[in-house]
């Protein structure tokens, strides 16, 4: 979207893992993206928890498809997700996405409230998150992809769609 607040980075995510990684902590430590108009990939590789850096280090990706299947990897996780310690950052793993609409505040007209609504989050159970260990989410049908009037409000694959004739969808 085009507003940035920091909040929507607490509601809106792709996160195969978050948590208080510390890039700079070694010269073998990357992030690093590829993009081939597929496939959109970020790899955290030999990335090291602030502060826990005895931990060991951490390896895993997220690839993001062109089909809307996302699939997070995880190579090298060295103690359970549940041990890392959220006091400093949060620890999340999983998919969330939100919008912020800016309503007038009665108190002061000239000024607008930001309004963050989360409307769905999926959030994996870190404790099957483990070295060589991978999830993936397949997106579910919908009514976009259908190419015709007849196809649309003939589907069983989709929920109740109706057609736009104007739209063509």
């Amino acid at each position: 979207g085009d507003v940035i607040h920091r909040m929507l980075t607490a509601t809106q995510y792709v996160a195969p893992l978050m948590a208080n990684f510390n890039p700079s902590y070694s010269r073998n430590s990357t992030v690093q993206y590829l993009d081939n108009g597929t496939v959109f990939v970020v790899q955290w590789d030999k990335v090291y928890l602030q502060g826990k850096e005895d931990m060991g280090s951490f390896t895993f990706q997220a690839a993001l498809h062109s089909s809307g299947r996302i699939v997070f990897g995880y190579k090298e996780i060295p103690v359970p997700v549940l041990q890392i310690s959220a006091t400093q950052h949060p620890v999340k793993a999983g998919l969330s996405d939100a919008f912020m609409i800016l309503n007038p505040s009665p108190e002061v007209p000239e000024s607008r409230r930001r309004t963050i609504y989360e409307y769905h989050r999926v959030e994996l159970d870190t404790s099957k998150i483990t070295s060589m260990s991978a999830v993936e989410f397949t997106p579910l049908p919908t009514c976009l992809q259908h190419q015709s009037c007849e196809m649309c409000v003939t589907s069983e694959l989709t929920f109740n769609c109706s057609w736009c004739h104007v739209l063509q969808r």
